[in-house]
């Protein structure tokens, strides 16, 4: 790689880096609320920027035949900005494709744990994704046009990667034992039965009886009553995101089943998801906070719209109200 296309990409990128200081912040803020609203059930969501070293080491590679893997580091290299997901079980992997594939524009998906199991062995599981910022995403303007990779795998998954990797990188460029190899695929077996363990877990999962109208909603019960009330329609939601909509419906005097279940009728959520024209099936955070918009309007936007960790939520909440009240 001649040293001009290096210093080229150098300039490029601490400028790009200098323009864009909270980048990593930003992607994570997206994407977390993409499958917040979806109901995605998740561990975390972790973004980094590569650093200048490992970018310029990258851009250096160079095939057998001494070509240039990246010929254009900075187009040819897609993961300057990398995302992780980590989910609890393989069965919501599928769910968060399906999420990011609609809000974003994808340029290559892979299945790497598929990719193993084609070769006849256990090993690195994840699934990577080559999404493209779309124009139409309003919270990531300031990266139209821009490609970046997400990983999405199990904690297990993360977990055998990770160790895997700081065993191999402290070993240097010796290989590991045979033992060692043995014993790593191994630990990948176990991982993958596990993973498939806790599948079979979540499909087992029952929600146990009806409580009366009169029972005060909490956040330790919200879950359960929220099951019951919309079934099997609408994606559960992660434990602090529960924690997060019943403050919301506090806020607006919804402290019981029988308040709750006047808010969550029929008709006002043919109405919303009329309104909302939803490209994904809304999780139940989501719904109750757009069934909310719809009847209190500005209200609920004075009255929420500082609540929670997310940034930008009075102007997302903004946006969502003029889809339903054109």
């Amino acid at each position: 790689m001649p040293e001009n296309v290096i210093s080229q990409l150098g300039n490029r990128y601490h400028e790009w880096v200098r323009q864009h200081p909270e980048a990593a912040q930003e992607f994570s803020a997206d994407i977390e609320q993409l499958l917040d609203d979806a109901g995605v059930v998740y561990d975390r969501v972790i973004t980094r920027v590569k650093g200048w070293p490992s970018l310029k080491a990258k851009a250096k590679k160079r095939r057998a035949d001494g070509s240039p893997v990246y010929p254009v580091p900075w187009e040819d290299i897609h993961d300057t900005v990398g995302v992780r997901v980590t989910v609890f079980h393989s069965t919501v992997i599928p769910q968060a494709i399906d999420i990011l594939g609609k809000a974003f524009e994808v340029v290559r998906s892979v299945d790497k744990a598929q990719q193993t199991r084609i070769s006849g062995g256990f090993g690195y599981g994840s699934h990577h994704l080559v999404l493209r910022v779309p124009e139409h995403n309003e919270d990531l303007q300031a990266y139209v046009g821009l490609i970046f990779e997400v990983q999405i795998r199990t904690v297990l998954q993360h977990a055998w990667a990770e160790f895997e990797h700081d065993l191999r990188y402290k070993q240097g460029s010796k290989p590991p034992s045979p033992q060692v190899d043995r014993l790593f695929t191994l630990a990948a077996g176990l991982i993958e039965l596990a993973d498939q363990q806790f599948d079979d877990i979540a499909a087992l999962m029952e929600v146990g009886p009806a409580p009366q109208d009169s029972v005060e909603i909490t956040p330790e019960n919200l879950p359960g009553v929220l099951a019951i009330l919309l079934g099997d329609k609408y994606s559960p939601s992660r434990l602090e995101h529960i924690r997060f909509l019943a403050v919301v419906l506090e806020a607006h005097g919804i402290d019981t089943l029988a308040k709750l279940k006047d808010l969550l009728n029929e008709s006002n959520i043919a109405a919303v998801r009329s309104a909302m024209r939803y490209s994904f099936r809304p999780g139940q955070v989501r719904l109750v906070d757009d069934l909310l918009l719809y009847r209190f309007g500005t209200a609920h936007i004075t009255a929420t719209g500082e609540l929670g960790d997310h940034k930008g939520r009075t102007e997302r909440l903004q946006r969502r109200l003029k889809q339903l009240r054109p």
